[in-house]
């Protein structure tokens, strides 16, 4: 009886182990791993033009745990500007798998230069300038959102 209860607590506890891993994945947050670990971040989303254009303009401050994620309906080669824009950002452009392909670091505030993302970007991230270079984000990291194909991510939610 006592292996019976035993199996049982082993079962509850699995199960709600993957409920909460199957939680930790939502539209508010994008996860980021690679060599140098993992970092989360809550996260607007940006999936509609004038959202896009708007981005993160005339905000003063950002947390620094949180960012803005960009996503398009079909892979693009996007290009931003940092026009009414008055804190540094990184910018991390994420192919349709989830692999980040750039990032540029400290984009100027205020600054109307055209930043290219470069082709196949799926989404974008932003998130305070220096912060991708400090934690270690680069080109071939990974990034997890429930709005990626499972299918063919990376990392995928599922």
């Amino acid at each position: 009886m006592m292996r019976l209860w035993g199996c049982l607590l082993a079962a509850v506890l699995l199960g709600l182990f993957a409920a909460s891993a199957q939680a930790a994945c939502t539209p508010e947050q994008v996860d980021l791993r690679g060599p140098w670990g993992q970092a989360r971040f809550s996260v607007e989303i940006a999936d509609t033009e004038p959202l896009r254009a708007l981005g993160l303009m005339h905000r003063e401050r950002l947390a620094r745990s949180a960012g803005m994620l960009f996503i398009y309906d079909a892979p693009t080669e996007p290009s931003f500007w940092m026009m009414n824009t008055l804190i540094p950002l990184d910018m991390v452009f994420v192919d349709p798998t989830g692999v980040v392909t750039r990032v540029h670091s400290n984009a100027i505030p205020l600054d109307t230069t055209p930043i290219p993302g470069g082709p196949n970007v799926l989404m974008v991230l932003e998130i305070n300038g220096g912060l991708a270079e400090r934690l270690g984000i680069a080109v071939g990291s990974e990034l997890r959102h429930p709005r990626l194909n499972p299918a063919i991510a990376v990392w995928p939610c599922e």
